[in-house]
């Protein structure tokens, strides 16, 4: 973050001083990073006091202190220096989406002051030169921002958030990484509910939009998938007159937003007629897509590091900001080459020393990715003519839909010839998922459902033979990336 003094900060988020006189708050200096987890606290750093499930930051304010923080921002006086900021305090535009057990809204305050500092913070780094990059969707926003920090570094210095920080809480910490020398700021922007993605763009302007694609992730909670395109679309919205929108022309829904934007639009598709367009793919071994890359009048070829023909659009957006940041096409080739997995349990693949393939895509899970994963699997398997095996657990979110599409994904794993299906988990989802499979391929011992991860694991250890390629994938609530990291680490 750009240094500022704790008095200024206050200023900012609208808090009074507590256990520290005006005077020194004039005087101290926040040098370091702002922290919502006190083990991270270091050096000149800012300690946010939130409530959690289990504890409640409030207890670590001292100890964060001591570690070197010079301040707190907090919903009450800690008895050492903080920035207080009352519960009433929180605006309309900060979700407590991420702080549901916040429930006398201490957490939504000071959710809402970090919102506030942000801005400020971005408003200050635009004015120096700051280029802020945008990127929704209902699948792949995390690999597509992880490619965005890949083809952007060789332009400047990037800023992008770690993993899925990707709502009111990581969105403006992510913000709050950048300082005075970084060049982008690509920030990855997800949504529960309608509005979600409007109060994340009014924290850090975009001034690049990135929309990949409109799915059924989180259908459960917004009730359709007009909605949900509705609601992606806000990002586009927030983009100015002055800025970039690109949008995966191969979703209908995604296209249809360039009429709702200011901003100047750029397509990008698997086919030609728009602005940047992919050849044919051809996919290796391993499932990494190779294709040309047609940008105008020019083109280049393209080898990806990451696993899935499903990445081939992800790319192509990514491909598109860097082009429109000042990339030129060998500089994204070679960015696009060089950029592996990086992102934990998405896609990550590993071959063990007895020769099996571990696909650990155990992070998140919605029908498109899942649908993505297999297929990616059956190729793999294909092309080394191994067995395959898919791992599945539970795809969260899904509402009403929930059984027909846990229903269809056991049956895709028979179509596309997947060898053994092993169904981790119990209840009406899961059930469905066996039962789709049993009655999809009449299937006996080709397909077991066990109740735990544990169950999983010793049948994988018992049966597997070298060679076999293995995918696991469920949302994370259902546990199984430790399983993926056990299998990955045996043989």
């Amino acid at each position: 973050m750009i240094e500022l003094s704790v008095a200024r900060i206050a200023e900012i988020v609208g808090g009074e001083l507590a256990d520290i006189t005006a005077e020194a708050a004039a005087d101290t200096m926040v040098t370091g990073t702002v922290e919502f987890d006190s083990r991270s606290v270091g050096a000149g750093g800012l300690f946010l006091a939130l409530p959690g499930a289990r504890s409640d930051g409030h207890d670590f304010a001292a100890g964060a202190i001591a570690a070197g923080a010079v301040a707190v921002l907090a919903a009450r006086p800690v008895g050492v220096p903080a920035i207080v900021v009352k519960p009433d305090a929180a605006q309309s535009d900060s979700s407590s989406g991420a702080l549901e057990y916040d429930t006398d809204g201490s957490g939504a305050a000071v959710l809402a002051a970090l919102g506030r500092l942000a801005r400020a913070v971005a408003d200050e780094l635009v004015a120096g030169g700051l280029r802020i990059i945008g990127v929704t969707g209902s699948s792949g926003k995390t690999s597509t921002k992880d490619l965005l920090a890949a083809v952007l570094a060789p332009l400047g210095e990037v800023i992008a958030p770690p993993g899925s920080f990707n709502n009111e809480l990581g969105h403006p910490w992510t913000v709050l990484r950048a300082t005075g020398d970084t060049d982008f700021l690509v920030l990855e922007m997800s949504a529960r509910h309608p509005g979600n993605i409007a109060a994340l763009a009014r924290i850090a302007p975009p001034s690049i939009g990135v929309v990949l694609n409109v799915g059924t992730a989180h259908l459960g909670e917004f009730g359709s998938r007009e909605i949900i395109a509705a609601t992606k679309s806000e990002l586009p919205q927030a983009v100015p007159a002055s800025g970039v929108v690109v949008l995966n022309a191969d979703d209908g829904a995604v296209a249809a937003m360039a009429a709702l934007t200011a901003a100047r639009v750029v397509r990008v598709s698997r086919s030609a007629g728009s602005d940047l367009w992919a050849g044919e793919v051809a996919l290796d071994a391993l499932a990494r897509p190779g294709f040309t890359l047609h940008a105008g009048d020019e083109q280049v070829e393209v080898q990806l590091a990451v696993h899935g023909d499903h990445q081939v659009s992800n790319a192509l957006c990514a491909a598109a900001v860097a082009l429109e940041c000042g990339a030129s096409l060998s500089q994204v080739a070679d960015a696009l080459a060089g950029a592996g997995p990086v992102s934990k349990h998405r896609m990550a693949v590993s071959t063990r020393a007895d020769g099996v393939v571990v696909i650990n895509d155990a992070y998140n899970a919605n029908p498109d990715s899942m649908r993505a994963g297999l297929k990616s699997l059956a190729w793999m398997a294909k092309s080394g003519r191994a067995r395959s095996w898919a791992v599945l657990g539970e795809m969260g979110e899904l509402g009403a839909d929930a059984i027909i599409e846990h229903d269809s994904i056991g049956r895709l794993a028979v179509r596309l010839d997947v060898s053994r299906l092993i169904v981790v988990g119990t209840g009406r989802t899961m059930g469905a998922m066996y039962h789709g499979a049993v009655m999809e391929g009449s299937w006996g011992s080709e397909v077991t459902t066990v109740s735990d991860t544990e169950s999983a694991l010793e049948l994988l250890r018992s049966e597997l033979e070298p060679g076999d390629v293995v995918l696991v994938k469920a949302s994370n609530a259902a546990g199984l990336a430790s399983l993926a990291e056990t299998l990955a680490s045996d043989g």
